[in-house]
């Protein structure tokens, strides 16, 4: 019995060190194969990736290898930090050379009309009339403030306010249609057309924010402003005794 464990050990320490030995030639055999050959290190996918993984999360699924310059890929990445902020546009297999050109920003892989959700936000829409939106103006990637109006507000009476700042539009369906003209009205020439019809208007916010306005939306009613910038407004956020509490 104690022969053949120690038999099985020797064989086993055999097979590890065949293993190394192997290895170590293999190293060796590609070292003289790119002696004299002009080299370039790339980064090489170690395992697969999902597809819109963040750059800032891909080091650890890539090694540096080493490749003859005649087998580099035209836009191979040699330097990550040049890529900071984008993710991968489709899944990466493993054993490729990474390509520049399989790193974009998330918001060209969105559809047309929208773009990317904020990290640690989520998206609620709202259906507002295209008079509630600027005209119906308004567009993805835009940042709006938002209004909310109540029939009987704190102390019962009708209040407006401004309740949100600076909250972005992620996409917006329905664009406003013109009214036809009666027959005792005429639009002037030149003039923009009368927008009608409601719109879908998706804003990005964090939890407690989007609670506010499904709960202004469903009790209440809301308007969008378009809020540049260099906007300023007269309070700071959220209050109207924070929607009556």
């Amino acid at each position: 019995m104690k022969v053949r464990v120690i038999a099985a050990v020797v064989a086993a320490l055999l097979a590890v060190v065949g293993a190394v030995l192997v290895s170590g030639y293999v190293r060796t055999a590609d070292a003289r194969a790119l002696e004299g050959t002009e080299t370039k290190e790339v980064f090489v996918v170690e395992n697969d990736v999902r597809a819109e993984m963040p750059v800032e999360e891909l080091s650890q699924h890539l090694r540096k290898q080493t490749v003859p310059v005649s087998a580099l890929a035209e836009d191979a990445v040699m330097d990550l930090a040049e890529y900071k902020g984008r993710v991968t546009a489709v899944e990466l297999r493993t054993g490729e050379q990474l390509l520049g050109s399989r790193l974009v920003t998330l918001n060209s892989l969105q559809e047309p009309g929208r773009v990317a959700v904020p990290k640690e936000l989520q998206e609620v829409t709202i259906q507002v009339s295209a008079d509630r939106v600027v005209g119906g103006q308004v567009k993805a990637g835009d940042f709006v403030g938002v209004f909310a109006s109540f029939d009987q507000g704190p102390e019962d009476k009708p209040a407006t306010e401004l309740v949100f700042h600076r909250v972005l539009v992620t996409s917006i369906q329905g664009a406003p249609v013109a009214a036809e003209a009666s027959g005792e009205e005429e639009t002037a020439p030149g003039a923009p057309p009368v927008p009608e019809g409601a719109m879908l208007v998706t804003l990005a916010q964090n939890a407690a924010d989007a609670e506010k306005t499904v709960f202004a939306a469903e009790f209440g009613r809301i308007w969008l402003s378009n809020q540049p910038v260099d906007a300023k407004w007269n309070d700071d956020g959220a209050s109207m005794e924070d929607f009556f509490k």
